[in-house]
């Protein structure tokens, strides 16, 4: 029976391929989403990791950040008999019973952005939710003063990760700026430009003391800082987060966008190749390992902590969106 590595991740126009190369393991990476930026520089990364290991990658993934449409393509990999699958989940606990659908039968399972997956053999993230929230709260203490409210966007209210770095960034803000406060609970439409910018200009009409939004998902960020500019406040509310560096580098030189923290999806798109070729060979993961891509790491559990993080502001933007992030 042919070998095959499967990580999921995101293009819906793969979902059905089915040419595999004779003798090679294959990776297929289904995500979250297809067709935006951030998933666009996994997928360059998945190849190029394929190529560099002789492996046959690829991603598939649905067409909207549906956990239903995960589930199928989970399914239908699980059908053709791969060795590994690998998902970022829009939804945990959708996904944990074909998860463990598929570690009954042999197939090794890797999840990224969801370190509190039970039905995988490990889970990777390039940076700690700890981490990566208190960076985003550090810089909104610095350029607001800790004066006014926030708001927070997230993909989803029941995206793992997402929902893992707006709790660190909240925490941090409670300790050390008690006076700032929330100015509604959070949102989850850090997935959607029009959502977020939708959400925003109905913030800014409520909230006259509005100083800052915090967005943990790859358009968030764009959609607020495009109801900020529409409105004419640049640099009065200050919009960090996630975002493509390519679809941000204007707003950021604009002052729209303050800054933000992430890390690079290309890198994250290698090391699932990297770390399933390595378990696919029999390769053990501990403590303190130097691993191919993700570099020194820190073991939790079954979770991988690699620290990568990717400072987004004017002196750093322009080279990583000419890297095609």
């Amino acid at each position: 029976m042919k070998r095959s590595i499967l990580i999921v991740a995101a293009l819906a126009a793969t979902f059905g391929a089915t040419a595999h190369a004779q003798d090679k393991p294959t990776v297929a990476v289904v995500a979250k989403v297809g067709g935006i930026p951030w998933f666009n520089a996994m997928e360059q990364g998945i190849k190029d990791e394929g190529e560099a290991l002789g492996i046959d990658a690829y991603m598939i993934g649905p067409t909207s950040a549906d956990p239903a449409l995960q589930v199928r393509a989970i399914e239908d990999l699980i059908a053709r008999g791969v060795d590994v699958i690998g998902v970022v989940p829009n939804d945990r606990q959708v996904l944990e019973p074909v998860l463990k659908k598929a570690r009954d039968q042999g197939i090794i399972v890797l999840t990224h952005e969801s370190p509190e997956s039970e039905n995988v053999d490990y889970d990777f993230e390039m940076i700690s939710a700890q981490q990566l929230g208190e960076e985003h709260a550090k810089l909104l203490a610095d350029t607001t003063g800790c004066e006014g409210s926030y708001a927070v966007y997230v993909g989803g209210l029941s995206v793992p990760a997402h929902n893992a770095w707006a709790d660190a960034a909240v925490n941090w803000l409670s300790e050390h700026c008690p006076e700032m406060r929330q100015a509604a609970d959070r949102f989850g439409v850090a997935e959607s430009v029009d959502d977020s910018r939708n959400t925003t200009l109905d913030l800014i009409r409520a909230h006259s003391d509005l100083a800052g939004i915090m967005s943990f998902g790859s358009q968030g960020t764009i959609g607020a800082a495009r109801a900020v500019k529409e409105r004419g406040m640049a640099g009065e509310i200050k919009v960090m987060g996630l975002f493509s560096p390519g679809q941000g580098r204007r707003l950021v030189h604009e002052g729209v966008i303050t800054g933000g923290f992430q890390w690079n999806p290309l890198e994250a798109g290698k090391a699932f190749v990297a770390l399933g070729n390595r378990l696919y060979e029999g390769g053990e993961i501990a403590d303190g390992d130097d691993l191919p891509v993700l570099g020194t790491i820190e073991l939790d559990g079954h979770t991988i902590f690699a620290s990568k993080p990717l400072a987004l502001n004017e002196e750093t933007i322009d080279e990583l969106a000419d890297l095609g992030l």
